[in-house]
């Protein structure tokens, strides 16, 4: 399966480090394709979001599949419920689905229609300017 890549977008701050904002790109998912997540765990503070709109007419699932880079991905993959409309699902064991390109893979089940982003905070110190 070749999968569709999406990067995690990052919260630009403003010129006073106050305010962080972030201008969002969905991708709409294709389900034979499934979603490959680049970089996800590159942040390094927990702080990673998924986003996912369901606009399909009913619940769907979502499986979050196991990676290759730590023993708890022998824990196996792991099914959530998406609900209709919009879900933000945070991941607490990471290194359960953390591949060793830093990466994570979703699949989605058939009839599932909808977008999907990842954001998270920046956690690397900004250069000096």
């Amino acid at each position: 399966m070749t999968r569709d890549k999406i990067d995690v977008q990052y919260p630009v701050l403003d010129h006073s480090e106050s305010v962080a904002n972030i201008a969002i790109t969905k991708t709409a998912v294709t389900v034979a394709n499934g979603i490959t997540i680049k970089d996800a765990f590159s942040n390094k503070n927990n702080s990673l979001f998924i986003v996912i709109d369901n606009t399909a007419n009913a619940s769907s699932q979502l499986t979050v599949k196991a990676g290759d880079a730590y023993p708890n991905s022998m824990l196996g993959d792991i099914v959530i419920e998406l609900a209709k409309g919009v879900s933000a699902i945070q991941l607490e064991d990471l290194s359960r689905f953390q591949k060793a390109d830093e990466s994570i893979d979703l699949d989605f089940a058939s009839g599932f229609t909808g977008t999907i982003y990842a954001v998270a905070k920046w956690a690397g110190v900004r250069p000096v300017v």
